[in-house]
């Protein structure tokens, strides 16, 4: 476990633009159900890509796309534990990832961005992929 003066500021980076921490199993079955319309989950980690490609890459994605999720959430690898194991779970059969980036639609998982996709790649091409996926799914 992370202390908290560690990933408190990693968290509040997407709490301060709209993202809602999902801290347990609960929060994630109540949150992304049948009825939840496209939500994207950002599962954040302490390392450096989710610092300098990840958050900032989601983060700026929002702002340059016109069709956005509905829902933003996060959940913290080696923070949220119950959280994130129930989003790998929901994000099978893609093995356990952090960071990586979910988009659900109604519960259903319909894009994921694995660790692989996130590391060497810079916060634009990551803004730019998902832009381009809201484009896609969003309204």
């Amino acid at each position: 476990m992370y202390p908290d003066e560690l990933t408190k500021p990693m968290i509040e980076e997407l709490t301060s633009v709209g993202f809602t921490e999902l801290k347990d199993a609960e929060a994630v079955v109540s949150e992304l159900n049948k009825e939840s319309g496209k939500c994207l989950v950002l599962v954040n980690s302490v390392c450096g890509c989710a610092a300098g490609a990840a958050r900032p890459g989601v983060k700026h994605s929002l702002t340059i796309s016109d069709k956005k999720p509905d829902k933003l959430y996060t959940v913290f690898a080696g923070v949220d534990f119950e959280a994130v194991n129930k989003v790998r779970e929901m994000c099978l059969p893609y093995p356990p990832s952090s960071p990586a980036i979910a988009l659900f639609d109604n519960g259903e998982l319909i894009h994921f961005v694995e660790r692989h996709h996130i590391e060497g790649r810079d916060a634009s091409m990551i803004s730019d992929h998902l832009k381009n996926v809201y484009e896609e799914y969003c309204s």
